[in-house]
């Protein structure tokens, strides 16, 4: 019988604006045994890690070979370089990178894409690439920039005519020097890509609905903020609206039938 997984990382040690996530993580990585995870675009490893502590085998897919560099160090710092490994390459190329005899090919129980939607050529294609490499019943977690909590940052932060862009889905900065904008999601379109690649969402949670607000504004420390209070607001609120309409980010769980 496989070992089971012991319980997650202590909460006090995870970002409070990661708290959504990795909350709506827990059952499924606390679960039972060990997983076999896909973490596109995983880069240094700020999920890769914990969950290699927890005993799963994870897998990063990362088109950074210095991030991957540090993922490595990262791993091995904390004990677990055996359990986290690092492959160079995109997600829209998940069958190319890590071929279907290493396990590219429905084998993965639980397959992470966060931040990624936002830069890649095709969101599209990315999620079908994830959903081809979860087995049966597995789970995808996607997290991506929520175009409300954007509009909402760039008003506070004192930029009026940015904000307005990416109401109006514009590019805020069209004069950028070389990197391209990065798309912003409403939850509805977010929800449509993920079942237009075959997956069944859950229910869509806020991340950091408050947590980058306070920074943005005069920084955790700066305002007395309680780290632990911050994290209980933003758990509190992740999952109702209109709080979580207007959080940075947009996460959720999907399933593979």
């Amino acid at each position: 019988m496989p070992p089971s997984v012991p319980a997650s990382p202590a909460a006090d040690q995870l970002p409070a604006r990661a708290a959504a996530v990795w909350a709506a993580l827990d059952p499924v990585v606390t679960a039972g045994a060990p997983l076999r995870v896909l973490d596109v675009g995983g880069g240094s490893g700020n999920f890769a890690v914990p969950l290699a502590r927890l005993g799963h085998e994870v897998t990063v897919v990362d088109p950074s070979a210095d991030a991957l560099a540090t993922l490595s160090r990262r791993a091995g710092t904390a004990g677990v370089g055996d359990r986290v490994r690092g492959v160079q390459g995109d997600g829209d190329l998940l069958h190319e990178v890590i071929p279907a005899a290493a396990g590219t090919d429905g084998s993965y129980d639980l397959a992470l894409c966060h931040s990624v939607l936002e830069v890649v050529d095709d969101p599209a294609t990315t999620l079908h690439e994830l959903a081809r490499a979860l087995r049966p019943g597995g789970t995808a977690s996607i997290a991506a920039a929520n175009r409300a909590g954007a509009v909402l940052a760039r008003a506070v932060a004192g930029h009026p005519v940015e904000a307005l862009a990416l109401l109006e889905d514009r590019d805020p900065a069209p004069r950028r020097a070389r990197r391209p904008a990065r798309r912003r999601f409403a939850p509805a379109d977010l929800l449509a890509l993920v079942e237009a690649a075959g997956l069944r969402p859950g229910a869509w949670r806020g991340v950091s609905v408050v947590a980058d607000l306070l920074d943005m504004t005069s920084g955790e420390a700066a305002s007395g903020a309680d780290p632990d209070a911050v994290r209980r607001l933003e758990l509190a609120l992740a999952g109702s609206s209109p709080y979580r309409d207007v959080a940075a980010g947009v996460h959720l769980l999907a399933t593979r039938p």
